[in-house]
C-alpha cells in the first residue's frame, strides 16, 4: 500500500516485538453516553485516536449532520475532511482543519502503530487524496486542543464556536469535544435555533462500530 503503509509498519517494527498492543476504543460505557445526553445546551461528542465518532449528544448530531451523511459507521471526521467536497463548505477554516487532522493521525500512528484500522484509513486517504499525502509526508505534529471552530451549518448558518478537547482519564484513548458560545452572541442564538431544529428531527444515532481490528 505505498509509502504511508510502509511508514506505519516501520513504526510497528521500531516499537519492539514485545510491546503490548493497545486496543483502540470504538464505543463508550453507558455512563459516558449519559453524561453526553445531560449536556443539552452544547454539542458534545467523543472520538477515538483514529477520529472515529464513537458517541454524541443530540445537539452534536444536529451540528454534524454533514459529517454523518456518509452512511459508513463509525463516522470518521478526517475521512469527511479529505474525501467529501461538503467539508470545504462546512469548515470555514478548512485548510487548518485538514492540517490538524493529518497531524493528529500521525501522532496516533506513533502511539499505536499496530492499529490495523488506522493503517487502512491512512491507506485510503493516501490513495484518494493527494493533499493528504502531502500533509502526511510533512511530518507536522502540531494541532490545537482548544480555540475556535468556525462552521457553516446547512440549516442555521454560520457558527463561530469555542471548542475544548479533553482526554477522558477513565476512558484511555478517547477524547471529549465540547463546543460552546459566549452568551448574547450570534452563535449562541444559532445554537438555540439548532437545538429547536434538532428537537423536530429524527437524527440518526451513532451506531456501534464493528469489532475492533487493532
Amino acid at each position: 500500500m505505498s509509502y504511508e503503509r510502509d511508514h506505519l509498519f516501520a513504526l510497528a517494527r521500531t516499537a519492539g516485538s514485545g510491546r503490548r498492543r493497545r486496543a483502540t476504543p470504538t464505543k463508550v460505557r453507558p455512563v459516558i453516553q449519559q453524561v453526553l445526553d445531560a449536556i443539552t445546551e452544547a454539542p458534545a461528542w467523543v472520538r477515538n485516536g483514529r477520529h472515529d465518532i464513537v458517541a454524541m449528544n443530540r445537539l452534536a448530531r444536529a451540528l454534524y449532520v454533514p459529517v454523518l451523511a456518509d452512511p459508513r459507521r463509525p463516522a470518521n471526521t478526517t475521512r469527511f475532511v479529505y474525501l467529501d467536497e461538503a467539508a470545504r463548505e462546512f469548515f470555514v477554516d478548512w485548510d487548518r482543519i485538514a492540517n490538524d487532522a493529518a497531524a493528529m493521525l500521525r501522532l496516533e500512528a506513533g502511539r499505536n502503530p499496530h492499529d490495523r484500522a488506522l493503517i487502512e484509513l491512512v491507506g485510503e486517504l493516501s490513495t484518494r487524496s493527494e493533499l493528504f499525502r502531502r500533509r502526511w509526508a510533512s511530518h507536522d505534529v502540531q494541532y490545537h486542543r482548544s480555540g475556535m471552530k468556525r462552521l457553516r451549518h446547512p440549516v442555521v448558518g454560520r457558527l463561530d464556536l469555542d471548542f475544548e478537547s479533553m482526554e477522558l482519564p477513565s476512558e484511555p484513548g478517547l477524547t471529549l469535544n465540547i463546543y460552546t458560545a459566549a452568551p448574547g452572541t450570534h452563535t449562541a442564538d444559532g445554537l438555540k435555533l439548532l437545538a429547536s431544529w434538532a428537537a423536530t428531527q429524527d437524527l440518526a444515532e451513532v451506531q456501534p462500530a464493528a469489532p475492533d481490528q487493532s
